[in-house]
């Protein structure tokens, strides 16, 4: 039998990654700017900032991502009214034509998106050295104990993303019916994890229980852990706790709040308490996270 290759096309490929950056932004924040030969996107994981790209300036709010092509010049601003931002900020090379259909756009990227760049999140904490928040480094370094082919995960997936982004801005949805029965299981449990996750914010104040999580979604324990271990990939007392310690350092970076007052706002009995789970979760007291907020747009900021 005679076997004849098939060479596969490739639409968008990235041939280097300049920079990895996850940044937490205080109200007041200025980025003075800049612009260089690649290309560049950020995506507001919380919150709201100001972009301005060459003669445009564009409001971004949680879950829009923009693009910036090289040669652009482009800022960032955190007005004193905006939600204090958490913002992924990738930047990359790519000689694919291809990208020229990303110039000047601002994009909401949808659930299967959104999925790819946490595992690019992920995938970047593991595989390069921090500082991960500092806007004038632009040297990736790797980690000494980086995962295995971990850069090569990272730029498949990079490469996924701008795909389906492409395809998303180009293509009609698939009608719902003729979808396989996977993927319909698979956007019913996205409803059960959205549900679940939006009932936790909306009792951030509270000392919430499996228990009383359970009978709000309507779910037993059994499968409220099945489902959301699979998709968020923790359980979900300790997502809780996490969603709990993102606001705490939404509300310091805000300047509203004292840390009592922020403690009292998310349901924590004292402030030893809060101060206790802040610094498990960040290696930081809430003192130190505001001091290193402050040192960070008084030494970069304009």
């Amino acid at each position: 039998m005679e076997f004849t290759s098939f060479a596969l096309s490739e639409s968008i490929t990235i041939e280097k990654l300049y920079s990895f950056h996850y940044f937490e932004y205080a109200k007041g924040f200025v980025f003075e700017g800049e612009e260089h030969h690649f290309w560049e996107f950020l995506y507001v994981d919380k919150g709201e900032v100001e972009v301005r790209a060459d003669d445009r300036t564009i409001l971004l709010k949680t879950g829009d991502m923009i693009f910036h092509q090289p040669g652009e010049f482009h800022t960032v601003q955190v007005a004193q009214h905006h939600k204090p931002p958490n913002l992924i900020v990738i930047s990359f090379e790519s000689a694919s034509a291809d990208m020229a259909r990303f110039a000047g756009k601002v994009l909401a990227p949808g659930r299967r998106e959104r999925e790819l760049l946490a595992l690019i999140l992920q995938e970047g904490f593991r595989t390069f050295n921090p500082p991960f928040d500092d806007p004038l480094l632009h040297r990736l370094s790797p980690h000494p104990d980086a995962p295995y082919a971990g850069q090569q995960l990272i730029k498949s997936y990079l490469e996924a993303l701008l795909i389906l982004l492409a395809r998303q801005d180009g293509a009609a949805c698939d009608n719902a019916a003729a979808k396989p029965a996977s993927i319909r299981k698979d956007n019913a449990e996205l409803l059960v994890e959205e549900r679940i996750i939006a009932y936790m914010r909306e009792h951030l104040a509270d000392n919430l229980t499996l228990d009383q999580l359970c009978r709000a979604v309507h779910l037993g324990k059994s499968r409220l852990k099945e489902i959301f271990q699979a998709r968020v990939g923790t359980g979900a007392m300790d997502y809780f706790k996490q969603l709990k310690i993102q606001e705490a350092k939404s509300l310091i970076r805000e300047k509203q709040y004292s840390f009592t007052e922020i403690a009292v706002k998310l349901g924590y009995a004292s402030i030893h308490y809060f101060s206790r789970d802040f610094k498990r979760a960040t290696g930081m007291s809430p003192s130190e996270y505001a001091r290193t907020v402050k040192a960070r747009a008084e030494n970069r900021g304009g």
